[in-house]
């Protein structure tokens, strides 16, 4: 095991999340290791700093009640002819609009963002300790068995370590309601989750990148499944990661 191998996985080490297997194999490298045996102390006293500080705070009861005293308060109206009539014709234009299939698209297009919602929401919670991974292996011949039995449809799982995007395991995760796998990747110390789901759509949908709470996702679909690549890296080295992703599932199906 590399230095940059053990590294990666000193974290799972420190939160229990490796099985027996790696976990003798981090320990047997930090032995004979100086400079990742320092690594792993560092972690470890900094974990129990953390868990020994009081980081909440709670503010004052005086605060919310100058907050509520500072909003202007609500007028009660009663509604004119003039409001009625424009609410009915309001009314009326959105039933023409749904009639030419416009609304539809609208909910369409809200739907993806409730989803593209809970596919950032499902990576915030992977960053929690012990939530990221449910099976640690830098070996794609492990990560993709695991998921055989637990998805209709297992996600493809490609090493891209000499490209420069480390897989470091793999978890199951929950959107829009359903199971669906999540593939996890680190770039330097940045966290990629590539979730993936099965769809009924075989069209290829071309990747496109979209920013929210602060996370850039990249979303495509390919061969009947949906991808979301999410991280903090910034845009470009995320579409490098989906580039690098697809040429190398192109070449296993043509292989």
């Amino acid at each position: 095991m590399t230095c940059d191998e053990a590294k990666i996985l000193l974290h799972a080490l420190l939160d229990n999340e490796l099985d027996a297997g790696h976990a003798r194999e981090v320990e047997a490298h930090i032995a004979g290791c100086p400079d990742c045996a320092a690594e792993f102390a560092a972690q470890r006293e900094m974990q129990r700093v953390l868990a020994d500080t009081d980081l909440r705070y709670t503010a004052p009861a005086s605060l919310r009640s100058r907050i509520e005293a500072s909003l202007p308060q609500p007028q009660r109206q009663q509604p004119s002819r003039r409001s009625v009539l424009r609410g009915f014709a309001m009314g009326s234009a959105v039933s023409a609009l749904a009639a030419s299939g416009v609304v539809a698209v609208v909910l369409r297009q809200d739907d993806q963002q409730r989803i593209l919602s809970e596919v950032v929401s499902a990576h915030l919670r992977s960053l929690q300790a012990g939530h990221l991974i449910d099976v640690v292996s830098t070996d794609q011949h492990t990560v993709k068995p695991w998921f055989n039995g637990k998805l209709d449809v297992a996600p493809p799982v490609i090493d891209l370590t000499a490209q420069g995007f480390t897989l470091v395991g793999g978890r199951l995760d929950y959107i829009d309601a359903r199971a669906i796998g999540a593939v996890v990747y680190k770039r330097r110390q940045h966290v990629i989750n590539l979730f993936v789901s099965q769809t009924s759509n075989a069209e290829y949908r071309a990747p496109k990148t979209e920013t929210m709470q602060g996370f850039n996702c990249r979303r495509w679909g390919n061969r009947g499944l949906n991808f979301w690549a999410v991280s903090d890296i910034g845009a470009d080295e995320l579409a490098e990661f989906v580039d690098k992703f697809e040429a190398a599932m192109k070449a296993n199906v043509e292989g």
